[in-house]
């Protein structure tokens, strides 16, 4: 009979689509997982796998027990999960998936309030685009999603976790430094540096400045970056001004490299939303975080100001 273990590798191996990654996420050498698979293969005289150098893709066969294997390896978690609760102990795996921002500030703080409660949990994250996270989500290889876009669909049930604020941001040295404000007519001068237009930041900027009748091709963007600290070095070192997350800014203006602008009129929220497919059944810890994400909510942008911005000597 197969072993559970095996069937983990191959899992990993199918939605990492790399040995070498599989081999990371689950903490084993890439030759124990290349062993585990062809071990596979052999014992059942099928390819799972076509080898394209460095790169993999599964076979007709392998797509054909991919979801078996995962429903497999739900009921065993299930079954595990059972087992936790006999003794009254909250265990296991807790895997969620999120979007840039949310999985770099807002998890770490939230998981770490969790873990307090209940040590025995294994949380493990991946960062993704928000569309990715939806697609996870749909196709239930995720329990958990996090992302500032609110998905809207018939199979996913998806909830407000935490309102993030958006901050345009300018260095110490420039002229608005010293008011504070600006007004949105007041950007049409000036350098800006963006993310990319996919990103949660971009878009809710942009929709806002469209009631103002500014459209993004009437800014001045001098550079586009697609990493949000990125953004903030590139506005302390003086090559323009900047929209991001109050999580990016919050050392920089604890520190003073940056300089915090009001922008006069100007509404810059944007909601992050925790999400789940209603016919996935949740196992005892993830139905436990579920609940515990919805109680922290007025807390959690307390937590995470002061752990950004509380420094050890």
């Amino acid at each position: 009979m197969i072993e559970i273990s095996a069937l983990r590798v191959f899992l990993a191996a199918a939605e990492e689509k790399n040995f070498s990654q599989a081999a990371k996420r689950l903490h084993m050498s890439q030759s124990a997982v290349s062993q585990h698979i062809q071990a596979m293969e052999q014992a059942y005289h099928v390819e799972l796998f076509l080898r394209r150098g460095r790169s993999i893709a599964l076979s007709e066969a392998g797509e054909s027990l991919l979801p078996m294997a995962r429903e497999v390896l739900r009921s065993a978690r299930l079954l595990e999960d059972s087992l936790h609760n006999i003794n009254h102990e909250v265990g296991g795996e807790l895997l969620i998936a999120c979007s840039t921002s949310a999985g770099k500030y807002l998890m770490p703080v939230l998981l770490s309030m969790f873990q307090e409660q209940y040590p025995a949990v294994h949380p493990r994250v991946k960062v993704m685009g928000r569309d990715r996270v939806f697609e996870n989500l749909i196709a239930q290889k995720i329990p958990i999603g996090v992302t500032s876009k609110l998905l809207e669909h018939r199979d996913i049930e998806c909830r407000p976790l935490f309102e993030d604020r958006i901050y345009l941001i300018v260095p110490v040295d420039h002229p608005w430094a010293e008011y504070g404000y600006a007004t949105p007519d007041d950007l049409l001068d000036q350098k800006i540096i963006l993310r990319e237009e996919v990103s949660g930041t971009c878009e809710t900027v942009m929709q806002e400045l469209k009631k103002f009748s500014i459209m993004p091709d009437m800014l001045n963007v001098t550079m586009e970056l697609g990493n949000p600290e990125a953004i903030e070095m590139a506005v302390e070192r003086g090559v323009g001004i900047a929209f991001v997350s109050e999580m990016v800014a919050a050392r920089g203006l604890a520190f003073g490299h940056i300089k915090k602008i009001e922008l006069q009129g100007a509404d810059l929220r944007r909601t992050v939303y925790i999400a789940r497919h209603i016919n996935n059944p949740f196992t005892r810890a993830q139905s436990l975080f579920w609940e515990f994400a919805q109680a922290q909510r007025t807390q959690l942008n307390t937590e995470i100001w002061q752990s950004l911005t509380t420094f050890v000597s």
